[in-house]
């Protein structure tokens, strides 16, 4: 493989695990450059610092809802920009508002097709702005019956959510909103794991459990039972229902619902930049110095 690109993974799983370049270049060499399976690997090794989805790799932009006064509908978007600069711009506020507000009106079903609809609003905001405009993401979610829709949006923009509740109930909708904006749970409950995603784990744990010097000569039953343990506890605290409630950590999220007779249908969190690459900085040479030593 060239050695840019070699770089380049480097970098990736790097970002993806925390752990440091020399393992993160031996995981990729034992793997054949599959990021994938280096990131698994490192995980079942114990090398990678905890299980991420490059979460810290940052872009700039930001994560916002809007919600239609006639019909009720939600729209949740994010778009970047190139700067923290133009993030925080008047401008840029303007031209994501209007861009809602298109998503909207026009309900495009695609990121595709929605910039193809609002090109004329691209291209006046990127000649304004002076920096490469794009959405990334949006979702319109429609309430129906009794179904309602909270929203939050954490730090002016970087985090947004949109969650449907059963019925209404707008202070407590905010709460289990502001909620998901905290501890970004993947599922809302544990029935919502797919199985391929729950064996993929389960695998993942029984490698890391043959390579524990702490299970060293315990029966398989034993550590069975311990694969599972990690397994459940992995999931549970992903699942919302299983999350300890914000307001109240003494209950989790899914008594709480009970108490409040209401139930989670499903919610989108948008975090601005989760999954970008910023800029290189000067990644390259520091990783060459250590390739080097």
């Amino acid at each position: 493989m060239a050695e840019g690109n070699s770089i380049e993974l480097i970098k990736l799983l790097r970002e993806r695990t925390g752990a440091g370049l020399m393992d993160c270049k031996n995981a990729l060499a034992a793997n054949d450059n599959d990021l994938d399976k280096a990131t698994d690997w490192m995980r079942e090794n114990g090398l990678a610092k905890a299980a991420k989805k490059a979460d810290r790799i940052a872009a700039e932009g930001l994560a916002v809802t809007k919600t239609c006064p006639k019909c009720g509908k939600v729209v949740i978007l994010e778009v970047n920009c190139e700067t923290d600069f133009v993030s925080q711009s008047e401008t840029f506020h303007d031209f994501v508002d209007k861009l809602s507000s298109n998503l909207i009106s026009l309900e495009p079903t695609s990121v595709e097709e929605a910039t193809e609809k609002c090109a004329d609003l691209f291209s006046d905001a990127t000649v304004k702005m002076g920096e490469k405009i794009s959405l990334r993401r949006f979702e319109t979610i429609h309430p129906e019956g009794e179904e309602a829709i909270a929203t939050y949006i954490h730090m002016g923009g970087k985090i947004a959510v949109a969650c449907v509740l059963a019925h209404k109930d707008e202070e407590f909708g905010k709460q289990i909103a502001m909620h998901i904006a905290a501890n970004s749970p993947s599922y809302v409950s544990l029935s919502d794991v797919p199985d391929d995603v729950r064996e993929h784990e389960r695998e993942i744990q029984l490698e890391a459990a043959k390579n524990d010097e702490k299970l060293a000569g315990k029966s398989l039953e034993m550590i069975n039972r311990v694969v599972e343990g990690k397994v459940n506890k992995t999931f549970t605290e992903m699942a919302l229902e299983c999350q300890p409630f914000l307001m109240d950590d003494s209950k989790n999220v899914g008594q709480v619902l009970k108490e409040h007779n209401n139930a989670v249908l499903k919610f989108v969190r948008y975090q601005v930049g989760e999954g970008i690459e910023k800029k290189k900085d000067d990644f390259v040479s520091e990783v060459m110095k250590e390739v080097n030593k």
